[in-house]
């Protein structure tokens, strides 16, 4: 008992900033139906930018985010309208690929600008700090994160679920052909997928820096925990990256403690081979 409570309350923080991290490519797949290889690379990007900033300019890491958010937007929409969209136009087999290598050329710019060295954050208003609420220990860095997190996805559900803007996204996600007669800019919407998809992931990148390790292929671990995440929630669905991101952060947790911190990550993708063979469309997703 004593360890099932702190790992149950540390596995629900993590899982707050993971079911952001999903969000943006929740996004992108619910408007485009297109799997974003390279989302794990937008992340690292929002990584080095709120390090590089923080660093740079000698500010507060939480003064970064909407330098990261901006960043990643910019990403997301340069990578739609220079790479994506002439995609589209070829087999799913293109689009798969052209998302991959991307993932492989923003991996290896960052290794050759940056080199493999891990660089952390050592001063900020949440970092190294934390507070003792009986057997439980909560990090600052985890609190906040978890916090903020959770606001910014209430940001963008509220956007995509009640403005103008958000119905045109879901109408194109529903029908791009009759979004397009209705009158709705469906190339804008899918610009604007991407966009928000980068911008959601840099802000999660720049929240991570708070506490974990910045380094050239930290993308990789967490797309796949990403993918893993939009798999059990339903692709497309934002509710369902929310809830999975909750029960991604228990199973890390939960099984770094019990099962082994070696084994942690062999139970997500055991997660995900399951989801995807007894339940393909998720907790929430579409039949």
């Amino acid at each position: 008992m004593d360890l099932l409570l702190p790992a149950i309350v540390s596995g629900l923080l993590m899982g707050m900033l993971l079911a952001l991290v999903a969000l943006g490519l929740a996004i992108i797949f619910g408007v485009m139906n297109i799997v974003n290889f390279a989302h794990g690379e937008f992340l690292m990007v929002g990584m080095y930018t709120a390090f590089l900033t923080a660093t740079v300019l000698s500010i507060e890491p939480l003064l970064t985010l909407p330098v990261a958010a901006l960043v990643g937007l910019i990403l997301g929409v340069a990578s739609y309208y220079l790479l994506v969209r002439h995609l589209l136009r070829g087999p799913m087999l293109a689009q798969l690929l052209g998302t991959f290598g991307l993932m492989i050329f923003l991996r290896y710019l960052a290794l050759f600008i940056f080199g493999p060295d891990y660089k952390t954050l050592e001063n900020g208003l949440l970092i190294g700090k934390s507070i003792k609420l009986g057997t439980i220990v909560l990090s600052y860095s985890r609190l906040g994160t978890a916090i903020l997190s959770v606001i910014f996805f209430v940001i963008i559900y509220w956007l995509i679920n009640y403005t103008r803007l958000g119905m045109a996204l879901k109408a194109t996600a529903l029908d791009v052909e009759a979004a397009g007669y209705m009158g709705i800019d469906t190339e804008k919407m899918r610009g604007l997928a991407w966009g928000l998809g980068g911008a959601t992931v840099g802000i999660a990148g720049a929240l991570l820096t708070n506490f974990y390790y910045v380094f050239p292929t930290v993308g990789i671990l967490f797309v796949m925990i990403a993918f893993a995440t939009v798999a059990l929630g339903g692709f497309g669905s934002i509710k369902g990256a929310f809830i999975a991101g909750l029960i991604m952060g228990l199973i890390i947790d939960l099984g770094g403690t019990f099962v082994g911190p070696h084994h942690k990550f062999a139970l997500i993708y055991l997660t995900f081979f399951l989801v995807v063979v007894f339940r393909p469309q998720g907790l929430f997703g579409w039949q």
